[in-house]
């Protein structure tokens, strides 16, 4: 078979954790504002806006069916998570209600 489909290391396999998940689905609201670019390209994604929403209600309803169950640094790191993100939400609505044009005069 090929290398491709081998087993990796077990040094190669990062660690599945509260808050390394919780990382991942704020690195994936974060690449639907259009905030990451492509790795490959260098590019920012297209944002998608109500697909970042989804992943924040995902979070809230993470937070609600975990509540009492995380530790103090868990619970504070989810909370600010959804509140950064929901944030940048407010501003990524607000920007795609400005004007596409503005005149600036001296």
């Amino acid at each position: 078979m090929a290398d491709e489909f081998q087993q990796p290391d077990q040094d190669d396999v990062p660690v599945v954790n509260f808050p390394a998940f919780v990382l991942s689905l704020g690195h994936t609201a974060a690449v639907h504002f259009g905030d990451v670019a492509d790795p490959m390209s260098g590019q920012r994604y297209e944002a998608n806006l109500p697909a970042a929403k989804q992943m924040i209600d995902i979070l809230v309803m993470i937070e609600e069916k975990t509540r009492g169950n995380l530790s103090a640094e868990e619970r504070q790191l989810l909370d600010q998570l959804i509140h950064e993100l929901k944030v940048r939400f407010v501003q990524a609505i607000q920007a795609q209600q400005e004007p596409q044009s503005r005149i600036i005069l001296p």
